[in-house]
């Protein structure tokens, strides 16, 4: 087995020019290209046509995450005799994790004040003081404060606070800007509030849009469902990290970014339905449900764990798990391999702990790597963009066709394909 950690990621770069990067997305997102990658074989056709590539009666899991408007600018305050007068320094804040409260839903819906975690852009120019900013809804005028608590890593605690009158989601909604990839090179505009999200997203939380999902539409859902094809969903919330770069020479050395997931049983029980083989779209999905594997090992091992200590590190996987480590009711029949757990064992013990804390959804986080020398899990094909070079998800990629990512970019180069986040799509089945 390859030690990931010992992996070069130059060895994973290739020559993406600055004119293959989709600025923008197609008119019609369902008509982006799709790469079919299956058992070697590279061919391409249109992303409408997607259902006809995928095995009657197989499982798709969807991200419902929502991007939300997670930039925030103010400007720096000074007195000019007896008036507050805003127009020194510009200070960003960009939103990263929710912190009072820390849960996703109840942060969207209090009053008031809350804090989170924030990247603040020209931080050094914000020495004391708040930073005001005035607003307006429904004629109404308002002020949100932001103040520095101090630092959390590379990151700030801030505390905002506003009339109570107003949800936090409110008041991002008019004072936050949708936080489009750096990549790009250009500023957020008024189509990316639609174009930047998916059809399906439901669930307020990501800073980045799971890109794989922005070419469906309803009708090609619908063609899913006339296929056959059975359809459940997971919430990933993307975090900023996902386009952090890999500076070290090794992946041993690069940190990987916490995301939180929330998973329904019944999509567990779907799972099992399908033998734990799952369509993914998305890289997003593939954390989760990959993740949902070493959280089942997680349980076997110790019932009386809460939903925090699920947690999936990030080089948990290559820890290697042996079967004398699992004696658990929850395992009959297919329980452990000589290697390890099945699958289905270990979807099966995670559902065993939820039914006993009574949970209909399981909330935790994962910091999961999927690199070259992963054995993957539950994810039998996958349906994802094309990646920048020396990224992680490129790694992920390589992983899941057995390092032939190569076939399959010089493929995308020679054929006009569009890459990154607004750019084409493909269907990889290893």
């Amino acid at each position: 087995m390859i030690n990931p950690k010992l992996i070069s990621i130059s060895d994973y770069d290739y020559a993406l020019p600055e004119g293959r990067i989709a600025k923008y997305p197609l008119p019609q997102r369902d008509q982006s290209k799709l790469l079919v990658y299956r058992h070697g074989h590279v061919s391409h056709d249109v992303f409408c046509r997607l259902p006809h590539y995928l095995p009657e009666g197989a499982l798709m899991v969807f991200n419902n995450t929502r991007v939300i408007q997670a930039r925030m600018h103010f400007r720096k305050e000074r007195l000019d005799g007896d008036h507050t007068v805003r127009d020194g320094a510009l200070i960003e804040i960009f939103l990263l994790e929710p912190s009072q409260p820390a849960d996703y839903e109840q942060m969207f819906q209090t009053r008031g004040s809350c804090a989170w975690l924030c990247l603040v852009g020209n931080l050094k120019k914000w020495k004391e003081g708040p930073l005001t900013r005035e607003f307006t809804v429904g004629g109404t005028t308002f002020t949100l404060t932001a103040t520095r608590l101090g630092e959390h890593g590379t990151s700030q605690l801030i505390a905002f606070r506003w009339e109570p009158s107003l949800s936090f989601a409110e008041v991002i909604d008019v004072l936050g800007e949708l936080p489009i990839p750096p990549y790009l090179n250009r500023d957020t505009e008024e189509s990316d509030k639609t174009t930047y999200q998916t059809v399906y997203s439901k669930i307020k939380g990501s800073v980045a849009a799971p890109t794989a999902g922005l070419h469906f539409t309803p009708e090609v859902l619908s063609a899913l469902d006339a296929h056959g094809i059975d359809r459940e969903e997971v919430t990933l919330h993307v975090g900023a990290g996902t386009f952090k770069p890999v500076k070290s020479a090794d992946i041993g050395h690069h940190e990987m970014h916490t995301e939180y997931i929330a998973v329904r049983r019944q999509t567990l029980e779907k799972l099992l339905a399908h033998h734990c083989r799952a369509v993914a779209v998305g890289t997003t999905s593939v954390r989760t449900l990959e993740s949902l594997y070493y959280m089942g090992l997680k349980v076997m091992r110790n019932p009386d764990l809460g939903e925090d200590d699920l947690h999936v590190s990030q080089w948990e996987p290559y820890q290697g798990v042996k079967s004398e480590v699992v004696k658990s009711e929850e395992l009959t029949g297919d329980g452990v391999t000589g290697d390890g757990v099945t699958s289905e064992a270990s979807i099966r013990a995670l559902l065993g702990w939820m039914d006993r804390r009574h949970l209909s959804v399981l909330h935790s986080s994962t910091q999961i790597i999927i690199a070259p020398g992963y054995d993957y899990k539950l994810v039998r094909m996958l349906v994802t963009n094309f990646h920048q070079p020396k990224s992680t998800l490129l790694l992920l990629v390589s992983a899941f066709v057995r390092g032939d990512w190569r076939t399959i970019y010089d493929y995308a180069l020679s054929h006009d394909f569009r890459f990154l986040s607004y750019g084409d799509s493909s269907l990889l089945i290893p």
